[in-house]
This record gives C-alpha cells, sequence and structure tokens, in this order.
C-alpha cells in the first residue's frame, strides 16, 4: 500500500542523508522525497512517499523516530489530505503541433511558462493520476523533456503537523 509520510526535521547539514540511508539500509523504497525549509528557519518538512505492508510503515515510522534529527513524524495518508505535484514539461511546437500542446495545456489546466519558436514549456500541478494522464494524452514524440516535484501533501481540517 502507498504511503505519504510527513517529518519536520531539524534544518541541518548531513540530515536528509540520514533519513535516506534509514531507508536504503532496511532495503525500503523512496518513490518519491521533497524537503523545504518551513516557517520555522531551524525546521524542515520531509515529505516522502513509499510503499510497504502497515507493519512495514509503522516500523519505518518508529525508526525514523530514533533518528536525532527528527522532531515529529506523521503517516498522512492515514486521514484526509490533499496532496500535490508539480511538473513542467517541454515539448516540441512547431506547425500544427504548437496549437494542439496549447489545447493539451489549457484542457489539463496548466500554463504555458515559456515559449520559444520551436518549443513551449508547460506547468501543470495536481496528484499523479493528473499528470500521468497529460503525458498519455500528448504524442509522446513531443516530449523533449519532463521534470517532476514529488509529492507534497498536507492533512485536512484541524491535523496539522507542527511542534
Amino acid at each position: 500500500m502507498r504511503h505519504v509520510i510527513a517529518l519536520l526535521i531539524e534544518n541541518e547539514s548531513g540530515a536528509l542523508s540520514r533519513v535516506s540511508g534509514l531507508f536504503s539500509a532496511r532495503g525500503y523504497n523512496i518513490e518519491s522525497l521533497t524537503v523545504a525549509p518551513t516557517e520555522d528557519a531551524s525546521l524542515s518538512r520531509m515529505t516522502i512517499v513509499t510503499t510497504g505492508s502497515d507493519d512495514i510503515i509503522e516500523q519505518i515510522t518508529k525508526q525514523l523516530n530514533k533518528l536525532v534529527d527528527v522532531v515529529k513524524v506523521v503517516d498522512i495518508s492515514e486521514s484526509a489530505h490533499v496532496e500535490r505535484e508539480l511538473m513542467l514539461i517541454k515539448v516540441r511546437a512547431t506547425g500544427k503541433d504548437r496549437e494542439e500542446m496549447k489545447r493539451m495545456a489549457d484542457i489539463f489546466r496548466g500554463r504555458i511558462i515559456d515559449a520559444t519558436d520551436s518549443s513551449y514549456i508547460i506547468e501543470l500541478t495536481g496528484n499523479q493520476t493528473k499528470l500521468d494522464s497529460f503525458i498519455g494524452a500528448i504524442d509522446t514524440t513531443l516530449i523533449l523533456e519532463t521534470v517532476r516535484s514529488g509529492i507534497v501533501g498536507i492533512g485536512r481540517g484541524d491535523r496539522i503537523l507542527k511542534l
């Protein structure tokens, strides 16, 4: 089962390495990892997407809580949450393909953030399914480059990850 784990860690050098090392040492796969500072400059928020049974996720959570740099760990996929991913995709946009790329960006509520005579860079945000659907809907021979941020997520309602 897929899990989205959010954690607060001390904003120190080597913290990311210790967290990712915990996963690799135990043979767990990280599907997606994002890290950025929070409103408190001494803390960073890390969002990790991984798969595993409930027992494996419980073990991962316990191991993460043992790390000195980790302040708090929450599996946000256990309850209602919102998750998003950002994708920048550079596509060939010449001739008849130019109008088609613009139309597809509009359909998927993307924005063209850069245009040259031969290409567009399109920005899309949404869940993984939406971004994968966009890639599936366009002619893949027109894709020049793709960059995806990885998932960020936040609990809905009163559920917060804060000290």
